[in-house]
Formats: C-alpha cells, structure tokens, sequence
C-alpha cells in the first residue's frame, strides 16, 4: 500500500509539471484581480518560470511580448519579472507604459516598485501626454501622483519649443515642468536661458523664477528675475526690475509688460527709456513705448532729457508723448512713418521723405537748461527745427530777462536759444542790480541769442511800450523813460539791456529818479514770475 501511494504521487506531481511547461508554450492570460488598484496582473507573455529563490522569496518570469496591468495602468515589454511578496516589477527591452491612455512612457530598462507606484526608468526615456515629450536617460515617474522626476539631464519638445536642463520635474495633473540648473528654452521667436524655470506645456506659458536671460530673433534682449511669457501669444509681464534692449531702445523699470505681436512695451515704478537714435532719456513713474511705430508716453511725473552736443535739456509734464511724421517734399505735409535707423531723423534735418520726430507735454509743462528755463500748460518740439512751441502762460528765461505771451516759439541750436518769437500780448522784462524792471510789450516779439544770451529784440504793436532805466556813463541811473512806439528796438549787453530804439509814432517822457510815478513802474500785464521760474534740473523730479 505504501508503494502505491507513494508511485501515485510522483504520477500525479508529473503530470502536473507537464501541464505547466505546455501552458508556457502559449499566450498567458490571467483572468481579472479583484483589486484591480494594488495587484499586478499578467496579461499576456510567451513564457512565463516560476523561480524560488528560498522559503519567502520567489520569482514569475515572463518573456515575449509581455503585457502586464495594474489597476489602469498597463505595461508592455520584451520581458519581465515579479516579485509577489514585494509587489515589484523588472522590465527589459521595449518598454512601453500606458498611463491610462493619457500618458505614455517608454524605455528600455524599468523597476516598478507596486505599493508605492513608483517607476524606475533608465536609457532613451521618453514619456509624452500627446502635449509635450519628455527624453532622458533616467527618470522617477510616481503613477500615484503623477509626477516624473529627472536629475541627470533632460529635454522636453512641445510644438517648435525644446526645453533643456540638468533637472527636471513633470506634474501629470497641470502639465507643469519645473526645470533647474542650466535650463535653456529654445523656439523659432527666443531663446530664454535661466537657472530655475516653470512651463506649462498645455498653455505654452512660462514662469520665470530666477535670474533670466531672454534673447528675440529680433534683436531685443530682456532679462528679469520673475515673471511670465505666454510663448504662444508673445504677451509676457516681468518683475524683479527687468530690462530691455533692441537696436535703438535700451528700458529698465520696477516691473515691465511686453506683447511681442503689437510691440508694445509697458514700464511701471522708477522706470527709464532711452531712444539711442534720437539721444533722449525718458523717466518716469509709468511709460509706454510702441516698437512698431516707434512712439511712446509717459505719465506719473515724467521727465526727459534730450543730449546734443555735450548739453542737456530736462523736460517735464504731466503727460509726455513722442511720435514720428514723415515730411512729404512734394505733398508738403506730415504722415505717420516708422523710425528706423536708416529713417531716423537727425536734429535740424529738412531733406525731403524724411521721419521728423517730434514731442508733445500736456500741462504743467517745465523746461530746463543751463541757458534758458521755461513753464507752460502745454508744449510741441520737433526734430526738423529744434524748435518749443509753449501754449498756455508761456514763460521763458534767460539769465535775468523774462519773455512772457499767449504763445512762444523757441528756436533752439545745439541746445541753447537761437530765436524767440512770441505771439500776442509779448512781454520781455529785464531785471537791473539794483532790482528795477526794464520792461518791453506788443502784440508780437521777436527775439534773438548769440552764445545762448538774448542779444536783440524787437517789439511790434499798436503801440509797443517800454518802461527803461537809462544810464550815464558812470552807470548811474539818469531816471525812468516810459515811451511807446510802432516798433521798438531793443539791444542787450552782458545781459544787461542796453539801449532801446523806437521807430515811428514815438511818444515818451523821462522821469527823474526821484520824481518816478508810482503807478507809472509797470506796464499793463507786467508779471514778474521768478517763483515759477525752474531753479535746477532736480526740481523737475519732484
């Protein structure tokens, strides 16, 4: 009896080693797991061993065309082994992970580490989202989370854009790719090199966080240390005092705008523009500057300054706007024209088809310079004259004489007066040592400088006045002369006025020094406004 049992046994033991070794000869399928989450599932292979290592340890081995699942995930390879105690999957060759039909990886070389849903990946790693794709040669990718994690280098396509750095890490859920270290983004438009960069592949936005270097096919460079660019639209905000600089244009300011398809340029807080064609720097709390029509407006206390010729002129205003005319020779009028180099207008300019650029402040206008000082509600200069045109309680000094009227026009060359014109109600006042006002009024007043001081002027009206101080040649003050005129004639000497001339109609008298009218010491409309007057560049700052 003992025999017998014994010889069934074996019988049966063999038989059953048999089955298993047909079995491996054909496509393996395993029927579904209750838990469809945790357990790994053997869907397919043309081999599969049973290896045991010792009492706890134990090894299924599948090769050819392996497909294994766990929960809604689903692996692919050439072959495969699983440790059940440790719920750990080895993968080789061809290796292929289905996310859920929303993620795919590849690889050839994985260790999937089941509890915790970590996989291992190693040589040519490439996972995509039908977004983007993500190449390196060894990445961390949590299933559970969905984030991928690399550190040995690493590439990420999305469209035309290719995203390089040493580390990177991919969130499956937002489709954001933190990249570090050595990070530099290419496109057709820009190249963007920083240390520490935020992308999201599904609305092509990045997110700088670092110090960030940003150069355009363009020209333009922009550097940052925070910020967004939507490399889709070219609409992009910077912080962290950004800069800015093309061919002709060079910005700084607290935080900048920038939309690359209109070329326009926002800047705010303590920003700076500077027009290198033109030499002229713009300041100010807010300025807008368009880089297709070469325009721009600053508001919140703004202040430019045009250089030429080693001097400065500061100019103030509530508002201040550049913009470019195009001078049409046979039309004889202005049209809007681009500023390009080759366009540029140089100062005093009048060839023919040539871009004038010229200058608008709205109220509150102040100018300063060393040679001449002036206020206005509003002003206009262009390029093609160098000339101020001042509107609204015009006021112009130089050195101690005072030009007021309804309107000034102020010729300048190389920065200093060259010619003063002045319509309606023109008024020149001179102020003497001894604090008398020598005083000239018309209807108009044309003036002119030599060196940057007023060295003639003449008074048109009907009459013209003056109100002069005459002097013996021991410079002593011989009296008053108050007279009038059709035209008066006025001629200056170290500053100082010096003799006065009248054409036609002439009609005066002379008082002496001691006999002087009081009611007589001023014109009509006489204003001395020195407390308006711009004592130094810093006051247009304040």
């Amino acid at each position: 009896m003992r025999l017998k049992f014994t010889f069934t046994f074996f019988l049966i033991a063999f038989l059953i080693c048999c089955s298993y070794v047909l079995a491996a000869q054909q496509i393996i399928t395993s029927p579904p797991s209750a838990d469809s989450i945790r357990a790994i599932k053997i869907v397919q292979g043309k081999s599969l061993r049973l290896i045991t290592i010792d009492s706890v340890t134990a090894f299924e081995t599948i090769a050819g065309e392996v497909i294994i699942k766990e929960g809604l995930t689903t692996f692919y390879c050439d072959s495969a082994t699983i440790n059940r105690r440790t719920n750990i999957v080895e993968a080789f060759g061809n290796i292929h992970i289905n996310d859920n039909d929303s993620i795919h990886t590849y690889t050839q070389y994985l260790k999937y580490v089941g509890a915790d849903r970590i996989a291992y990946l190693k040589k040519n790693v490439k996972l995509t989202d039908k977004k983007g794709t993500l190449y390196t040669d060894d990445l961390e990718y949590n299933l559970r989370t969905g984030i991928a994690t690399y550190k040995n280098g690493g590439r990420i396509t999305n469209d035309k854009t290719v995203l390089t750095s040493r580390d990177g890490v991919y969130y499956a859920d937002t489709k954001d790719v933190y990249f570090k270290n050595n990070v530099h983004l290419k496109d057709p438009d820009r190249d963007i090199w920083t240390d520490s960069l935020l992308y999201n592949i599904t609305t092509n936005i990045a997110t700088f966080i670092a110090k960030t270097r940003i150069v355009g096919k363009d020209g333009s460079v922009i550097t940052t240390n925070s910020g967004t660019y939507n490399l889709r639209t070219g609409e992009a905000i910077f912080g962290g005092r950004p800069t800015f600089s093309d061919s002709t244009r060079s910005a700084v300011a607290d935080r900048m705008a920038y939309d690359k398809t209109t070329e326009v340029l926002q800047m705010e807080g303590n920003a700076k523009f500077v027009d290198s064609v033109n030499n002229i720097t713009l300041l100010g709390g807010e300025i807008y500057a368009d880089g297709k029509i070469k325009s721009f407006l600053a508001t919140r206390k703004p202040v430019m300054i045009i250089y030429r010729d080693g001097d400065s002129t500061y100019v103030a205003a509530d508002t201040l706007f550049s913009g470019l005319r195009k001078y049409d020779s046979l039309e004889r009028k202005m049209v809007t024209q681009k500023d390009t180099l080759k366009t540029a207008m140089a100062v005093n300019s009048t060839s023919a088809d040539t871009a004038i650029r010229y200058f608008i402040g709205f109220h509150h206008v102040r100018i300063f310079n060393d040679s001449m000082q002036a206020v206005s509600d509003s002003l206009h200069y262009s390029t093609i004259d160098s000339t101020f045109k001042l509107f609204g309680e015009p006021v112009v000094w130089n050195d101690k004489s005072q030009v007021t009227g309804d309107t000034l026009y102020l010729f300048t060359q190389n920065q200093k007066p060259k010619r003063l014109y002045v319509f309606n109600n023109g008024m020149i006042i001179n102020r003497t040592k001894e604090g008398m006002y020598n005083q000239i009024g018309g209807r108009t007043l044309n003036g002119y400088f030599v060196d940057g001081n007023i060295d003639y002027v003449r008074v048109k009206g009907s009459p013209a006045e003056s109100i002069f101080y005459p002097q013996d040649d021991d410079s002593a003050y011989v009296g008053m002369n108050r007279s009038s005129g059709d035209v008066i004639d006025i001629y200056f000497v170290k500053k100082e006025l010096n003799k006065v001339k009248f054409v036609n109609n002439v009609d005066g008298v002379l008082y002496p020094m001691k006999d002087i009218p009081a009611d007589k010491k001023e014109l009509r409309g006489f204003k001395w406004l020195d407390n308006r007057r711009p004592k130094n560049k810093l006051e247009l700052f304040e």
